[in-house]
């Protein structure tokens, strides 16, 4: 049975297609990654960084391979994925550099005599499952910090993106991770739950939608497993004040169009002041109204096709759903394959399905808010709590209203600021745990005490 596959979008050309793994080989896979844990493990701190600078390093240099493979695969902007590929890099890199700190030991203030200290020891082999929307990044994130810590990895990619992960286990492979270390599997959700039960693996992530991050929540709780879960995000961009309209503008639509509109932590909800709405709202809308959806291979290109036909349909559906029941279209709403027009709703209320939902693809909702206290309610009034970004010239309402927001990350006055230092997260519905950062080394690691007398 075939169920990854390579889907040209902006062509809905078949450009190859893989076999699903066999059980035989899933086996295979677990038993390889439980062995190498012990090898992997075993080394010190400072080799690892040096198998990990590489991996690094093979990023760069096969950058237009990459790259190439991402645009077929879903779509993203030639130019986008060279930068995907850059930043996947610069996190592989910033693991190798901090490793020592990562793995120091933490001593104690105890209230008796002699010593105590936290020690971080790797957990062993880990499910990673991964999501199409950025191939190469959503896999540095999640592999860099924990093979530094000496773990090793199972890697599920999404079943739309088997040649960019065919493609990362050759860098991860050839920059001298002992056999085992890093493994790509082409499994079914069936078997991914098999090895989510197996003992030998001890811990899963994934990052997705949120009904896979239930259903893989639900396998490892049965199981006893540490389980980490990224999901979607339908965050808010507030603007409250500002003295210069134009840059405000300018960073919501970068905001909404970044990855063809399919980041989870992607602007989706613009909630402004009243006294800035009408002028915001006709800047916005003609600025979005002037991209067109083109070729994903051209550098100068800013909107590509989504990642699939039934991505577009599904965003087509959304959107007329919420027409029907009342909601106004501003500009957009137009389908060409899986193109799609940047889009903008306005007048949507409480009862309409489209006020809880998370619109993935160019696609936004505009809201105006009578006062601060009403642009909070609005943007905390979501299922999810992912990211969120402030807009004012008031920098106690900008402590204030950061304080207040129901989210994981509060970005003030800026847009497309992730870094590898900074931790990314979320709360509600969407995921329980962080990634980058030094909180990434957190979650799947023996925080082991040693008490001396």
């Amino acid at each position: 049975m075939t169920e990854y596959a390579v889907v040209n979008p902006a062509t809905g050309e078949t450009l190859a297609t893989y076999d699903t793994f066999s059980d035989a080989q899933i086996e295979d896979a677990v038993a390889r990654a439980h062995a190498a844990a012990s090898v992997w493990g075993a080394r010190s701190p400072a080799e690892r960084a040096v198998v990990i600078r590489r991996i690094s390093a093979l990023h760069r240099e096969r950058s237009a391979e990459l790259s190439a493979i991402i645009v077929r695969e879903m779509g993203k902007p030639i130019a986008a994925a060279e930068g995907e590929v850059d930043f996947a890099a610069d996190i592989i890199e910033y693991y190798a550099d901090n490793i020592e700190q990562i793995t120091a030991d933490q001593p104690l203030q105890i209230l008796g005599d002699g010593t105590a200290v936290i020690r971080r020891s790797p957990l062993g082999a880990l499910l990673g499952i991964m999501p199409w929307n950025f191939p190469a990044y959503q896999v540095a994130r999640f592999a860099a910090p924990n093979l530094a810590l000496g773990n090793t990895i199972i890697l599920k990619h999404a079943p739309q993106c088997p040649e960019s992960s065919a493609a990362l286990e050759a860098i991860y492979r050839d920059a001298g991770l002992p056999d085992g270390a890093y493994i790509n599997v082409y499994a079914s959700n069936e078997q991914a739950a098999t090895i989510i039960a197996d003992p030998r693996v001890r811990g899963v992530s994934v990052t997705g939608s949120e009904r896979a991050g239930a259903a893989v929540a639900e396998v490892a709780g049965r199981h006893l497993k540490k389980v980490a879960l990224e999901l979607g995000g339908s965050d808010p961009f507030i603007l409250l004040s500002t003295d210069d309209l134009d840059a405000v503008v300018q960073a919501a639509v970068d905001a909404r169009l970044d990855n063809n509109g399919q980041s989870c932590n992607g602007a989706k909800r613009f909630i402004i002041i009243d006294g800035l709405y009408d002028a915001f709202v006709e800047k916005f809308v003609a600025a979005l109204a002037a991209v067109r959806p083109s070729d994903p291979m051209e550098e100068d290109t800013v909107l590509g096709p989504l990642s699939s036909l039934a991505a577009a349909e599904r965003l087509q559906s959304q959107i007329g759903r919420a027409l029907v029941q009342g909601a106004t279209l501003l500009t957009g709403g137009t389908r060409r394959g899986a193109f799609f027009d940047p889009t903008v709703l306005a007048d949507v209320t409480p009862e309409m399905d489209v006020y809880r939902e998370e619109l993935f693809g160019p696609a936004g909702v505009v809201y105006r808010a009578a006062d601060e206290d009403a642009a909070v309610a609005i943007a905390n009034d979501t299922p999810f709590g992912l990211g969120s970004y402030v807009f004012t010239t008031d920098a106690a309402q900008a402590e204030r209203v950061a304080d207040r927001i129901e989210a994981g990350m509060v970005y003030v006055n800026l847009v497309l600021a992730d870094s590898p230092e900074l931790p990314f997260g979320g709360v509600k519905r969407s995921g329980t745990s962080r990634e980058l950062g030094m909180l990434a080394a957190d979650e799947f690691v023996n925080k082991k005490l040693i008490r001396t007398a």
